[in-house]
């Protein structure tokens, strides 16, 4: 049976996870040249035309969020179906620059795709990851430092990427192995602090590379940054309440959970504090595995990444750009 006809994507957004691609994919919207899939994250090329498999969503969560994987050949296509014929078709799934096995496939498939990838201090980059799990009640760790000691235990056990706070920013490994796929011409690497800094000057960087006119996508307001919330007995019992009922949603279709969820998300992100300055030493055990990376990364870019290396990182995106959550 032949496989079925329609349009795939021009190019996609590959990462990194809380890196900016959420904003980054909304702003690309607003430019009249370029389409957006209107589901984002769809995740089709991290699967190889079967359901994810259980063995690998055995976190907090993690089932039940993968259940809205766009898996089939036939839906990811009908998410570029409304593409107008000029347009320059793209989507967003920051786990493939970090899935080895999804940039095989794309590139097999889309051997002409350009890919937009951002790159976010390391340590910066994982806390926010925690942060947001945090948010939502799914990581049941109240310590940033004991979480990212967990790391390895929770891979073995099967949890998703999105706990893997360490290894998602590894980029120079992602990149060196991006680059054994696509010609580096193919690949625009971004700076998270570009984009918060100089949005107008990184969109048009954007917009530039994929081949249409600049000054036309403008920025938006972020919409996936989640608040600090504090360890106390009230975030407790409704993050376990979460935790069981992300479980349950699992078995449900995922709108389902998300509605009802909906209320308690609310409630947990009531409990929102100002967000802690990370002492030196524990900056310094994250980044320490994560320094020969980064130099990796510098090789292969020619760029440096001497900011990284410190003892302080440039914070979040609210305390930069004066944005508040949501």
């Amino acid at each position: 049976m032949s496989a079925p006809a329609g349009r795939l994507p021009d190019f996609v957004i590959a990462g990194a996870p809380k890196a900016g691609t959420t904003a980054l994919h909304a702003a690309l919207a607003t430019h009249p040249a370029l389409y957006l899939s209107p589901v984002k994250e769809p995740k089709f090329y991290l699967t190889d035309g079967r359901p994810p498999p259980r063995s690998g969503q055995r976190g907090p969560g993690d089932a039940h969020s993968a259940q809205e994987w766009v898996w089939r050949r036939s839906d990811y296509l009908a998410l570029f179906a409304a593409a107008p014929a000029a347009a320059v078709a793209g989507e967003s799934t920051p786990f493939y620059l970090y899935d080895r096995d999804a940039q095989a496939r794309l590139a097999a498939d889309l051997p002409g795709v350009k890919v937009v990838a951002i790159v976010r201090d390391p340590v910066d980059r994982a806390y926010s990851n925690w942060v947001h799990l945090r948010a939502d009640g799914l990581e049941p760790e109240p310590d940033f430092l004991t979480a990212v000691r967990a790391e390895e235990r929770r891979i073995a056990d099967g949890w998703a990427p999105f706990w893997h706070y360490r290894g998602l920013g590894r980029y120079g490994e992602q990149l060196r192995s991006l680059y054994r796929h696509l010609p580096r011409r193919q690949v625009l690497l971004l700076r998270y602090r570009e984009l918060v800094d100089s949005p107008r000057a990184t969109l048009d960087r954007v917009s530039v590379f994929l081949g249409v006119e600049p000054g036309l996508a403008h920025a938006v307001p972020p919409e996936n940054v989640k608040p600090h919330v504090a360890d106390t007995r009230r975030h407790r019992g409704l993050a376990r309440v979460a935790r069981a009922g992300a479980a349950l949603g699992a078995h449900l279709p995922p709108q389902v959970w998300r509605q009802v969820s909906r209320p308690l998300l609310a409630a947990l992100h009531a409990g929102r504090v100002p967000r802690p300055k990370m002492p030196v030493e524990v900056r310094r055990e994250v980044l320490g595995p994560l320094l020969e990376d980064v130099s990796l990364l510098e090789e292969l870019t020619g760029e440096s990444f001497a900011d990284w290396r410190g003892d302080t990182g440039r914070g979040d995106f609210r305390s930069r750009s004066g944005a508040r959550p949501v």
